[in-house]
């Protein structure tokens, strides 16, 4: 399984952007799909989560203002983010879990502007 991201960029705070990441190879048994973002110098963190049967969850800090979703019939993953602040700027990752491995996608980066 390969996973591309995109849809990064520099936006102004209160603004919105929307991430892809296109999956390709098998998704047969997937368990979850997330997004995490990454500081650098900090750990990576967790974001959101969509499970195969749309259940969906979110850290607090980004509850209300993001959401995330998935075409199943493309592969796609989308994370929607309004209402940006500067502190959501990082690189962001996609992940896809399986019963055995996790993988991920390279990063992409988002810049909010003060």
């Amino acid at each position: 399984v390969q996973l591309q991201a995109s849809g990064g960029g520099l936006v102004q705070a209160g603004g919105s952007l929307r991430l892809s990441c296109a999956a390709s190879g098998s998704m047969i048994g997937w368990r979850s799909m997330a997004w995490y973002r990454q500081v650098p110098g900090n750990e990576r963190e967790y974001v959101a989560e969509i499970g195969r049967w749309n259940n969906t969850n979110y850290d607090a800090s980004v509850k209300g203002r993001f959401t995330i979703s998935r075409d199943s019939a493309k592969n796609v993953l989308y994370l929607q983010m309004s209402n940006l602040r500067p502190t959501d700027t990082a690189v962001y990752y996609c992940n896809a879990k399986f019963n055995g491995p996790t993988y991920w996608g390279q990063g992409t980066q988002v810049t909010v502007s003060s």
